[in-house]
């Protein structure tokens, strides 16, 4: 490889035509490309998103050249304690939960963590693959082939997720996120959404924006595409190519703040927030 991996690309984030706040976090920046989808009513889901997006960013730029994976896991562990802490400061928070699909690079290699439903798809010689699995029922059912392909979209359990972050009490393994080293090479594109995209959008569509179009006008028409399939979920995606250019360290300063992460109100103990 000619020089460090490092990401480059733009995200977007869009309420939708629905919903009446923000409940996605994202962040994008050339060493990290993170989206959590966050839920809970009483203004929690947003805090769930943004805190854990927040702590993940942070970690992860505090060791930019440790290994992601360890990096990952620790962050994420990190989330979970600050999600308990936001619950005990406000017991109406209870509930709150957050998906969290993250990609990671040391500048070697790239590292996926991911739990929920939020999705991350590779392109590589113009064809479009999910790299992540939905920890859905929806998709349990799917793998153990009790429904088709065919019957996901439309299935009345489709939104049931069964593993996320959250600070409740329950099962440690609903708690896991899948950490795992992605066959990666320069030239690569990833995407990584909200299912506010991949609910609105049939896959063969999202493929042909993501293969055709550089990754500012991708990300502009993936949104519009959700909105026009009906926006009816908050709807984010960041669209990022993965170069060893070693100029492309240059082409992004602080990183990109998208959705909740945007509002500092969001992240538990905001005294402390800095930009990640």
């Amino acid at each position: 490889m000619g020089g460090m991996l490092r990401f480059v690309g733009t995200g977007a984030s869009h309420v939708g035509l629905v919903r009446d706040h923000n409940e996605d976090a994202a962040y994008s920046s050339p060493y990290l490309a993170l989206v959590a989808d966050g839920v809970g009513g009483a203004a929690a889901g947003e805090v769930a998103s943004a805190t854990a997006a927040y702590v993940v960013a942070a970690t992860t730029r505090a060791h930019p050249d440790d290994d992601p994976v360890l990096v990952l896991g620790d962050a994420i562990r990190r989330a979970v304690v600050d999600l308990h802490r936001g619950v005990a400061l406000d017991p109406e928070r209870r509930g709150m939960a957050t998906t969290l699909t993250a990609l990671a690079t040391d500048g070697h290699r790239v590292v996926l963590a991911h739990i929920g439903d939020s999705r991350a798809y590779l392109l590589r010689d113009g064809q479009l693959s999910r790299v992540s699995h939905d920890h859905t029922l929806v998709q349990a059912l799917l793998d153990s082939g009790d429904i088709t392909a065919e019957s996901v979209r439309h299935h009345p359990m489709r939104n049931v997720v069964m593993r996320s972050l959250h600070a409740g009490s329950g099962d440690e393994a609903d708690l896991q996120p899948d950490i795992h080293v992605l066959d990666a090479r320069p030239g690569d594109r990833f995407l990584v959404c909200s299912d506010g995209l991949t609910d609105m959008v049939e896959d063969r569509a999202v493929a042909h924006i993501v293969s055709t179009r550089d990754a500012e006008t991708a990300t502009r028409d993936l949104v519009q595409a959700a909105l026009d399939g009906g926006g009816r979920d908050n709807v984010t995606v960041l669209v990022v190519d993965l170069l060893d250019d070693p100029r492309t360290v240059r082409l992004s300063g602080d990183g990109q703040l998208l959705g909740a992460l945007r509002d500092p109100r969001n992240v538990v103990d905001p005294g402390t927030l800095q930009h990640p």
